[in-house]
């Protein structure tokens, strides 16, 4: 493990830092904004396009070996094979697209390279995320819903970030935003790789924290609630040069805001000081001698805490006496699990059947947002696009929020929140398929707080009930029911009844209702069993939330080690 970076300051540099970092790591959700440009210079037809677009999904959402890395490797480590992804990935895209060198091998333009291209670019946001999602979540175990919503928060609005540079700096030039991943990315991530390291949790409540998060919380709703204005204006008005970068500046300052805590703890430190474990020496707590453990007496150790020991010391430390091995026992709920010991819990499989259906049923609508749109008459769909992006990061962020605030009210298990957010997208896959004037923007919007909530309430619980030790692999691997999803339910499902609808109409696009009523139906009834799942699980997990948040705070289990 390395070593911890000690004081109340550090935690707050870090998730100053992490904002930034997880900006970049939405650089998949931008594919839109150049696929046009890709098929153009390549010749592809739609369905060689779809195709890439899978790889996209696909290496966004693959974070096995990030997972791992998380748990053998520091922060910066992580975040260095990201920047590499990202700067080798977009760099042969941008090749392609721009055109830049001339007689280029004919290998850099076919079709597989580029799949394989794009699976690496995108999945630098595998190994960006969870580098700055692992660390912030053990830098703050007290309030890790709080942390998850707003990272994932930010997450949410990264494409409408980029779509703004994309279309205010870089007026609509695909190459040139593919250049700003290829060396934009890894230069901002390796300024702020040093910010991103485990500091030394706090091991009691700070009632400063509140102020902190809300500061936080209100400076991303601020930059939402900006990006969706200035999204609007830009379609409705033409803008100058001067105020498309002042715009601009505005939304780098409000991406700074977070820093501004460390600059005010550093400016006006607080009296009351936070008891950190192995911190500073003025937070060392003595304790009586006499209850202290003689050294004639051999230590009971179990075998958790000799991990980082090597077999010949453990056998040497046996054979003279120095150390007794207590039995190892299989690790309760809410204490730390190996991802092989998650995979065996009945719990492990709700919550990622939850997670499958839930957000695989949403990212179904989410691919074929534009195509529902034009069916049912709207032919700009980029307002449908932005509010269903706005939407997500309220959900993102709320369920954080939310759920952190029932967990501490009355021990209710975040996935409750789940199972209320999933009953409504059920009335929601129906509202679409009525069709009824006036309800497609309505239903999008309820979609997209749904759609959301799923992220911030599923991070939390997976370390909630199996620990942050391997945290970074077990939440990862819940993440593979977003591609799974997209695969079954938008490849198969929401395509073939699309295609089969259009053919009946006889055009070249489907137009009306019945391109898309049979997949909200089966929508529904995918997300009514998830739903359901939900709820059993909630049932299944209340004893653990009892005991990890008696009083009203959470307390970390003995066994944690955090």
């Amino acid at each position: 493990m390395p070593p911890l970076k000690a004081g109340s300051r550090p935690p707050w540099v870090g998730l100053a830092a992490a904002v930034w970092v997880q900006i970049a790591s939405g650089n998949a959700y931008s594919f839109p904004l150049y696929s046009h440009a890709l098929k153009v210079v390549m010749g592809l037809s739609q369905q060689q396009l779809t195709i890439l677009g899978v790889a996209n999904d696909l290496g966004e959402n693959v974070g096995i070996l990030p997972g791992i890395a998380s748990n053998k490797y520091p922060p910066w480590v992580v975040l260095l094979v990201g920047v590499l992804a990202s700067f080798f990935g977009y760099g042969v895209i941008w090749l392609a697209v721009s055109q830049t060198v001339h007689n280029m091998p004919y290998w850099v333009y076919t079709e597989m390279l580029l799949w394989l291209a794009l699976v690496v670019a995108t999945n630098s946001s595998a190994w960006l995320g969870t580098a700055v999602l692992v660390t912030n979540m053990r830098n703050f175990p007290l309030s890790r819903g709080t942390v998850a919503g707003i990272l994932k928060g930010y997450v949410g609005l990264s494409a409408a970030v980029f779509t703004e540079v994309y279309t205010m700096i870089l007026k609509g030039s695909a190459s040139s935003l593919l250049l700003l991943f290829t060396l934009g990315i890894p230069v901002i991530c390796l300024v702020l790789m040093y910010y991103v390291r485990p500091c030394t949790p706090a091991s009691e409540a700070d009632p400063s924290e509140t102020a902190y998060f809300l500061f936080t919380q209100g400076a991303s709703v601020l930059l939402a609630v900006f990006l969706l204005t200035t999204t609007i204006l830009k379609e409705v008005l033409t803008l100058s040069n001067a105020l498309s970068y002042t715009f601009i500046g505005i939304m780098v300052v409000l991406l700074m805001a977070p820093l501004a805590i460390p600059v005010k703890m550093t400016l006006f430190p607080s009296s009351k000081k936070v008891n950190r474990p192995g911190g500073s020496s003025n937070n060392l707590t003595v304790t009586d001698p006499l209850l202290t453990q003689s050294t004639s007496e051999p230590s009971l150790t179990n075998l958790n805490d000799l991990e980082d020991m090597s077999e010949v010391d453990v056998l040497l430390a046996v054979g003279e006496g120095a150390v007794k091995i207590k039995k190892k026992r299989r690790p309760r709920r809410g204490e730390d699990f190996t991802f092989r010991e998650a995979i065996v819990k009945a719990d492990f499989w709700l919550l990622w059947l939850v997670n499958f259906l839930g957000v695989g049923s949403g990212v179904t609508v989410l691919n074929n947002l534009a195509q529902i749109g034009v069916s049912l008459g709207v032919n700009d769909t980029t307002t449908l696009l932005s509010l269903f992006s706005f939407c997500n990061f309220l959900g993102r962020l709320g369920g954080g929020v939310v759920s952190e605030y029932f967990v501490r009210l009355n021990t209710i298990p975040r996935t409750f929140l789940t199972t209320i957010t999933q009953v409504i997208m059920v009335m929601t896959y129906l509202l679409y398929a009525s069709a009824l004037n006036g309800t497609l923007y309505v239903a999008t919007a309820f979609l997209g707080i749904c759609y959301g909530t799923q992220f911030g309430v599923m991070i939390p619980t997976s370390s909630e009930l199996f620990g942050l030790k391997n945290f970074g692999l077990i939440f990862n691997f819940m993440g593979l029911g977003n591609p799974i999803g997209a695969l079954l339910f938008s490849g198969m499902l929401a395509g073939y009844v699309y295609d089969t609808a259009e053919a009946k109409q006889g055009g070249s696009t489907c137009m009306g209702p019945d391109c898309f009523r049979l997949t909200f139906f089966v929508l529904a009834g995918v997300c009514g069993l998830s739903a359901v799942l939900s709820l059993i699980l909630t049932i299944r997990i209340r004893p653990v939330y009892q005991m990890l948040y008696a009083g009203g705070s959470f307390r970390l289990p003995q066994s944690s080690g955090h």
